[in-house]
Parts: structure tokens; C-alpha cells; sequence
């Protein structure tokens, strides 16, 4: 089956040390360095949307609790997925 996708080119310019790790990983894998920045960047937009998912199903928790125990720990939470550590 083919990919109907519409490809669209796009130049990026990155620091040396990570186009290193990306050609060591393309090797590794035997990909191009494309396919595998590309796997990367929907890798971490995948992250990202599930982070937001959960950072909203906390808040929700957080709304609907009557314990102060657990929204005191929702509430951390909720500051260490918005601030670190």
C-alpha cells in the first residue's frame, strides 16, 4: 500500500552533536538520517499530546476531589509536570 501523505520539505538546521547521534542512530537502525529525525519529531509530538492529556486528567482529578490529602498530591503533580523538579 502506498502512502498517500503529501510530503512537504523542510529545511532545519541542528548543532553538530545531535546530527552526530542522528547519523549513529540512522546506522544503527540502518534508516536515512531523515527518516530517523523524522521518527523523532513524532516521537516527541506524541509525548507532548499525551503530557497535555495527562496534565488535563490530573487537573480534572484535582477539580472532583474532596481530599485534601489527594489534591495536595495532585497539586504537586500538576507543578512538577509544569515546572521540574
Amino acid at each position: 500500500m502506498a502512502n498517500t501523505e503529501k510530503v512537504v520539505r523542510q529545511s532545519v538546521s541542528i548543532p553538530e552533536r545531535i546530527a552526530q547521534r542522528v547519523r549513529g542512530l540512522a546506522k544503527a537502525q540502518r534508516k536515512s538520517a531523515n527518516r530517523v529525525l523524522v521518527d523523532l519529531i513524532e516521537t516527541g509530538l506524541e509525548s507532548k499530546e499525551t503530557e497535555k492529556a495527562r496534565f488535563f486528567e490530573l487537573a480534572g482529578r484535582l477539580g472532583d476531589s474532596d481530599d485534601p490529602r489527594e489534591k495536595e498530591k495532585l497539586k504537586e503533580e500538576l507543578a512538577r509536570m509544569t515546572f521540574g523538579e
